[in-house]
């Protein structure tokens, strides 16, 4: 499931002020009226791990859920797949999908397109009210429910032993509840994830940098990693049923022929399974329900424990970055100080593009705040290409936006208004609304206000 964007809020004092709501001016809610941001087709980022450790990368996806306990066997879907809507269907939702089912054939080799609820296997895309979907499961944005055929199923087979992953041992139906009120990105990201786990492995990983399968939510589409895990989970050698041990047997060969460059790389290393107290941490730190003193306990904690284990992974680059997040509002040094520690090791990782662009974007945002032009600009100007190479539109048009403060503060008022227009693509797929464009622009105004004067 997905817990919803990493970018929720830049994590400064002046953008601690609560939910945003509609303008009267926006009675719709989704302003899709201007252009959206179109993405370009980018070359995918190799997959840069040994093959052994991507061979227990693949175990723990596979074998464990996200609550810790073990599945007994492997299951997926024998023979092609059919996807159906029902619901409010968004109005990109169509186009969304069948760019991934055709990344989906051409990358992972699954046979996967429309069809109808008579098909052997069926996956149904439910779009629900965010409202809804916060009744049905309070913590997430989106979620995957096996073994059900849309919402009246899901609803009258509640609690059923049958929608149990651990006691499957085949698929042949799932359906995804996603957002069909959200932003064009929310909704593209929330099918990417719940689309892969619907297919695929049901568990994610904290220590993955390149993947959906992490609920650190930094990845937003599926990627080279993803794909070859799915490509993996529908190997013809594999089948449903399978135990750990026999898909262990098997990996070394398959891995040999899915990913042969990974044969010739050294091990890149084990840095241990992530603890429960360390998850559970985390979704404490992370949590808005949390009292605010209680999620700066858990986010130290998440951090004692990423130092304590030596990790210099993924985790290690996450903990001081959810450190930075929850002391911004209170303490913006320290969170300059934790951000800059993330940034130093997402750095580090030849995947971690994405996450070093979040935290160059709070960086820039707290540099804005106290009046450094030159390092705002600098984080900017670095953040910008990695964002747009993430495809992540909030964050490129909140990199834009940050930009149009800094053109302000140095007297260019003229070219500030034309980059604000020229954000409004961006902007609309990442934010969705014309209200909550306009809120996330006043937040970074608020912002560039902290700024000491001279």
């Amino acid at each position: 499931m997905r817990f919803g964007l990493v970018l929720a809020c830049l994590s400064v004092a002046a953008c601690a002020s609560g939910n945003v709501t509609k303008s009267a001016s926006d009675p719709g809610g989704l302003d899709l009226s201007g252009p959206v941001l179109q993405f370009p087709a980018t070359d995918p980022i190799p997959v840069s791990r040994a093959n052994q450790d991507l061979a227990r990368d693949f175990l723990d996806l596979e074998f464990q859920l996200e609550s810790g306990l073990a599945l007994p066997v492997l299951t997926r879907f024998q023979g092609p797949i059919a996807l159906t809507m029902e619901g409010a269907v968004p109005p990109t939702a169509r186009a969304e999908t069948e760019a991934l089912m055709a990344r989906l054939r051409a990358e992972a080799g699954l046979q996967i397109d429309w069809g109808t609820g008579a098909a052997a296997n069926v996956i149904t895309l439910s779009f629900q009210p965010s409202s809804r979907l916060r009744r049905m499961e309070p913590t997430a944005a989106c979620f995957v429910v096996p073994n059900v055929a849309g919402l009246a199923d899901w609803t009258g087979r509640r609690g059923s032993t049958a929608l149990d992953w651990g006691r499957m041992s085949e698929r042949h139906a799932a359906t995804l509840f996603l957002p069909q009120d959200a932003a064009p990105q929310e909704l593209r990201d929330c099918l990417h994830e719940e689309m892969a786990q619907a297919l695929g492995p049901v568990n994610d990983l904290y220590r993955l940098p390149d993947s959906v399968f992490n609920d650190d939510n930094f990845q937003s589409v599926l990627t080279e990693f993803d794909m070859l895990m799915l490509r993996l989970h529908y190997a013809p050698e594999l089948s449903n049923g399978m135990g750990a041990a026999q898909v262990a047997a098997l990996l070394p060969g398959l891995l040999a022929r899915e990913n042969p460059r990974g044969e010739v790389r050294g091990a890149a290393g084990d840095g241990g399974p992530t603890p429960r107290v360390w998850i559970d941490s985390v979704a404490q730190a992370m949590s808005a329900s949390t009292p605010k003193a209680a999620r700066i306990a858990a986010a130290e904690r998440v951090l004692s424990l990423a130092l304590e284990a030596g990790w210099q992974d993924n985790r290690a680059g996450f903990a001081w970055f959810l450190r930075g997040r929850v002391l911004a509002p209170s303490d913006p040094a320290a969170a300059r100080d934790a951000y800059a520690q993330a940034a130093r090791i997402y750095e580090t990782l030849p995947d971690g593009g994405v996450h070093l662009a979040h935290a160059l974007m709070q960086l820039a945002a707290l540099d804005l705040a106290r009046g450094d032009i030159a390092g705002a600009g600098a984080g900017v100007d670095r953040g910008l290409p990695l964002a747009h190479r993430a495809q992540n539109a909030a964050l490129i048009a909140t990199f834009q936006m940050i930009k149009a403060e800094i053109l302000m503060a140095q007297g260019q008022a003229q070219a500030a208004e034309g980059l604000r227009l020229d954000t409004l693509p961006a902007a609309r797929y990442g934010f969705g609304s014309s209200a909550k464009i306009r809120a996330r622009a006043a937040e970074i105004a608020a912002i560039a206000r902290l700024a000491p004067a001279g």
